[in-house]
């Protein structure tokens, strides 16, 4: 099953300076007419991608160049027609914040059986790079059913 009806997509974490930002760019790269963004809930506003997830992005092709974390508002969630979050309490303050969005609000490990993605931040380079592939898994899961 393709669903089409999905152009604009925003992807939420907690800082918005590692695992949103990997999938934002995956997500780019396997979408590249759809807008997609991220944000976080708790973001390090301004911030660059973290070290580590940077490194371990560019391990596997992938540049966070040029990325500034920004926060997650109502205004901001508005502009998205698909909001993917990487873990449950994560969809609880989006809705918090934006009750209207909840029914756009879908977990990025949904098609992975509702699997949450674990926080690597300040782990160890096997941490991030074992979340990395857990992103990347699931935005090709995304990427078949929001048809290219």
């Amino acid at each position: 099953m393709v669903i089409k009806m999905f152009e604009s997509i925003l992807v939420v974490c907690t800082g918005n300076i590692c695992r949103s930002p990997i999938a934002e760019r995956l997500l780019r790269r396997s979408l590249p007419v759809k807008k997609v963004d991220s944000a976080g809930v708790g973001a390090l506003v301004d911030k660059p991608a973290d070290d580590s997830a940077m490194r371990i992005a560019d391990k596997h092709g992938l540049s966070l160049e040029g990325h500034k974390a920004r926060q997650f508002s109502a205004s901001l969630g508005r502009q998205y027609q698909l909001i993917l979050v990487m873990e449950q309490q994560q969809l609880e303050q989006v809705s918090k914040v934006a009750p209207e969005a909840r029914g756009k609000t879908m977990l990025l490990g949904h098609w992975l059986g509702g699997k949450e993605i674990p926080d690597p931040y300040r782990k160890s380079d096997e941490a991030f790079d074992s979340v990395y592939q857990l992103i990347d898994l699931a935005c090709q899961c995304w990427t078949e059913k929001l048809g290219k």
